[in-house]
């Protein structure tokens, strides 16, 4: 089959790598579709594995997202065991050199020879082909990738410098087009890192993509006019965007873990309301939340759909519960083909 016939998009959330084989021709539904553990969560099985061992690790490979290796990461340096990276592997920990070296982990360029060595990146290509070839399915020469990237600062709040990227976004028109990228730009470290595995990959944030996802469900994709409200409780990530048609007129984002069904609730009201602040969600430990100015005050976006792995956080909250073609799952996934499809990367 035709190389812009088929795409393999991959959601890396916190807790699972949502995949999806698409090919031109096929029904959505009868593609190769598979829900597996996250690369973080895998390299953090490694780490805690080593702990119980009483063995030191050694991270080699490309800068990934944090999250669970991190935690395992300090755990096992509590256990009074060492641990060594090589500059690039170690921005996984932190952008700023001094801040890992702070935590304890000793910055090297080669494996000390008794330290079990674990390799770091977000995409783990080999892997996925070995499995796929197992059922006599060809790894595609184009990719799309989600992940969800902070952006580098050495110094300062990783939450503040995130959301300034979310506020310039809406500032700039909001155009959910802008959020799939060819061209990384050069901030997005951790995308220009998937990218660097995956030469021409399509990448985007994972909150991108679930928009565009969500919007793969006809029934949230009827409420575009009149405006909405999108909603992914992910893993580790709350975010909520104020969106009609094709511009994101305003958005929060929050930690899962802080967040509860009357909270939700009260930051969708006050989203749609343009009531809620950069600083209420900050200083919730959040990272931001922003509303245009210019955006329309005329009692819509009263539509509000839920996806993401914890939403059942919203259960009781009367929103729709998004499933395009049928599989909430696979939303971030479905997302990445539909803004590939948009930019002509795939029929």
């Amino acid at each position: 089959m035709s190389d812009s016939k088929r795409i393999l998009a991959i959601d890396a959330g916190a807790g699972t790598q949502d995949i999806l084989l698409y090919e031109s021709g096929k029904t959505m539904e009868n593609c190769v579709q598979m829900v597996l553990p996250s690369r973080t969560t895998i390299v953090a099985g490694r780490i805690r594995q080593a702990t119980a061992r009483g063995e030191d690790v050694f991270l080699t490979g490309n800068l990934m997202g944090g999250g669970p290796c991190v935690s395992a990461l300090k755990k096992h340096l509590r256990a009074g065991l060492a641990v060594y990276a090589t500059p690039l592997a170690a921005k996984t920990i932190r952008d700023n050199p001094r801040e890992v070296e702070a935590l304890g982990v000793q910055v090297v360029e080669e494996a000390p020879s008794e330290a079990l060595t674990i390799r770091t990146g977000d995409i783990d290509l080999a892997a996925l082909g070995r499995a796929l070839a197992l059922f006599d399915v060809e790894l595609p020469e184009r990719y799309a990738i989600a992940v969800q990237d902070h952006g580098e600062t050495l110094e300062g709040s990783q939450r503040r410098f995130r959301f300034q990227q979310w506020q310039r976004f809406v500032e700039q028109g909001g155009d959910i087009v802008k959020l799939a990228y060819l061209e990384v730009p050069p901030h997005l470290t951790r995308m220009k890192a998937v990218q660097a595995d995956l030469p021409g990959a399509m990448l985007m944030d994972t909150g991108s993509a679930a928009i565009w996802g969500a919007l793969c469900d006809e029934n949230v994709a009827g409420h575009q006019g009149e405006g909405l409200i999108v909603v992914n409780v992910g893993n580790q990530h709350t975010i909520g965007f104020l969106l009609r048609g094709e511009r994101v007129w305003g958005l929060f984002e929050h930690h899962t873990v802080l967040m509860n069904p009357d909270k939700l609730a009260a930051y969708v009201d006050s989203l749609r309301e343009g009531s809620l602040s950069n600083d209420e969600v900050y200083g919730d430990n959040g990272h931001g939340a922003c509303v245009h100015p210019d955006c329309p005050g005329d009692g819509n976006f009263r539509f509000v759909a839920v996806t993401g792995p914890d939403r059942e956080m919203a259960a009781g909250l009367g929103y729709y519960m998004a499933v395009p073609y049928g599989d909430m799952m696979m939303t971030g996934a479905f997302g990445l083909v539909a803004a590939a499809r948009r930019l002509g990367l795939v029929e």
